[in-house]
């Protein structure tokens, strides 16, 4: 695997691609998991937690998952690594530039995710920040149904 120096802006610019990665492993969005995402921050609109109510009602026939369920599970579908950025004493979740929910995840759909790094650059107190575009599609389709770019700061 080969390493860049957290500090060194231009050798890390060939980590910066158009092209994204391998798919991650696939994983089942079960009720179950979306019952517990409800449990957890108090959303437990009908449209993602009664199936009954959802055969007749939601367009979709069935239950859906959250928006923000999909997102947080982007740790579960990462891929191995073909870099490894080294030398730094700390690394941060910076943030996110653009988070998008531009599909539906339906119960019972198989996700998987890819990424590529779209951004490195160097702030005025030389920590690099990193941005990563992260696409979570349903299994199949081209369209994804969460578009995320995270942001991580090396110092």
């Amino acid at each position: 695997m080969k390493q860049y120096q957290y500090n060194d802006i231009d050798t890390l610019q060939e980590i910066v691609s158009e092209e994204f990665g391998e798919w991650s492993q696939e994983l089942e969005i079960t009720q179950g998991m979306i019952d517990q995402f409800a449990e957890l921050t108090g959303d437990d609109y009908w449209l993602h937690t009664d199936p009954d109510r959802c055969k007749g009602q939601s367009p979709f026939g069935c239950t859906i998952a959250h928006g923000f369920l999909t997102l947080v599970l982007l740790p579960k579908l990462t891929v191995a690594q073909t870099h490894e950025v080294v030398g730094f004493n700390n690394m941060l979740n910076y943030g996110s530039n653009k988070l998008r929910f531009t599909g539906t995840v339906m119960v019972n759909n198989k996700i998987h995710a890819r990424s590529r790094v779209k951004e490195v650059i160097q702030t005025p107190k030389g920590q690099t920040i990193v941005t990563m575009e992260q696409h979570v599609n349903v299994v199949g389709q081209d369209r994804p149904a969460v578009i995320y770019e995270l942001m991580f700061m090396y110092m």
